[in-house]
């Protein structure tokens, strides 16, 4: 069988070892994840904030408060993900041992 990172492994109880590829794809998981969860919310909001803007006669102020609002949701997304995804890299971790 070939050992080389790349490719999957058994260890001797049967169970998958984690690969350098685990690792990356987790990464690209983790990038594509986190940049919906921050970009998603703030054009939604902003989107809303303008048009608020134009139906009452303050888009400067309408906007800026969308996108406040979306910081704030974008922030606790992130965190809550975060958390998750420490506890999914650790079990990345354990299985390489």
């Amino acid at each position: 069988m070939d050992k080389s990172p790349i490719h999957p492994s058994q260890d001797s109880g049967g169970q998958r070892k984690t690969t350098i590829r685990d690792y990356y794809l987790f990464a690209i998981k983790i990038i594509g994840d986190f940049g919906v969860a921050i970009a998603a919310p703030v054009v939604l909001m902003v989107m809303l904030g303008q048009y608020l803007g134009d139906l009452y006669g303050h888009k400067v102020l309408f906007t800026v408060l969308a996108f406040l609002i979306a910081a704030l949701a974008s922030a606790k997304i992130i965190h809550k993900k975060a958390k998750n995804y420490g506890k999914e890299y650790q079990n990345l971790v354990d299985n390489d041992k």
